[in-house]
């Protein structure tokens, strides 16, 4: 996936459900909106949200 896809997903969500969690990652409850910065930023925590998503099939 790339950063593209992603943003496309983002991009259609309303506000509101930007802040609503979407994943769990390392014990920790991520929200479309920081998926977005991380990825955006290229962390490695980024990246391993990213993975996750795909393995999910919500990107």
């Amino acid at each position: 996936m790339s950063l593209e896809r992603f943003r496309k997903v983002y991009s259609h969500l309303l506000e509101a459900e930007r802040e609503l969690p979407i994943v769990i990652v390392n014990d920790e409850r991520i929200s479309w909106e920081r998926a977005f910065k991380e990825i955006a930023g290229k962390i490695k925590l980024g990246k391993e949200i990213q993975k996750e998503l795909e393995r999910l099939d919500i990107i």
